[in-house]
């Protein structure tokens, strides 16, 4: 997940048991928290002078996206928010629209070149939601944005680290963050 930025935990559980030649068996596999923290250790050992100005630089960036998208209500969420960031990082904000068109209309009214794909969201209850998600790049990081409709953006999605609701920061709240870090 650090050298490589694997993002998705199933994915370098498996790719891990592949490189070891070890069977894929949950039961004796770490769980997604414990992934997090040895990671965040890693990154700490291995790029911890690096890792304050990586960690700025995406939230500062961050920042910039969450202005020009307003208008949508933008919540960053993820490893930028944790501050668990490697080269690989991308921001991931959830917008809140009454359409995903609308995010798209608006990213070409602004001429910003953009992929649509779509991202997976666990809610409460094994209850599993796919969202339109559009990627672009922006300054050489890939920025990410799930898109709730104005209903859903109302019930807090659950983390896939530790299965607790995600945290979601609004710009007000990553300034904040921002300014005790200094």
């Amino acid at each position: 997940m650090a050298d490589e930025g694997v993002r998705d935990f199933h994915a370098a559980k498996r790719r891990a048991c592949e490189r070891l030649g070890l069977a894929h068996d949950h039961r004796h596999l770490p769980a997604n928290h414990e992934i997090e923290a040895a990671l965040q250790d890693h990154l700490q050992l291995f790029h911890g002078q690096a890792l304050p100005a990586r960690r700025r630089r995406l939230r500062t960036l961050a920042l910039e996206a969450m202005g020009f998208l307003d208008r949508f209500e933008p919540r960053l969420v993820g490893p930028v928010l944790s501050g668990t960031v490697t080269e690989h990082t991308a921001i991931e904000l959830l917008l809140t629209a009454d359409s995903a068109e609308e995010v798209g209309h608006f990213l070409d009214e602004h001429r910003i070149p953009h992929d649509l794909y779509e991202r997976r969201l666990r809610y409460g209850g094994d209850r599993q939601a796919v969202i339109p998600a559009y990627r672009f790049d922006a300054d050489g990081v890939a920025v990410e944005l799930g898109v709730l409709g104005t209903v859903a953006a109302r019930e807090t999605p659950l983390s896939p680290v530790d299965g607790q609701p995600m945290r979601r920061a609004s710009r007000r709240e990553l300034e904040q963050l921002m300014a005790r870090e200094e």
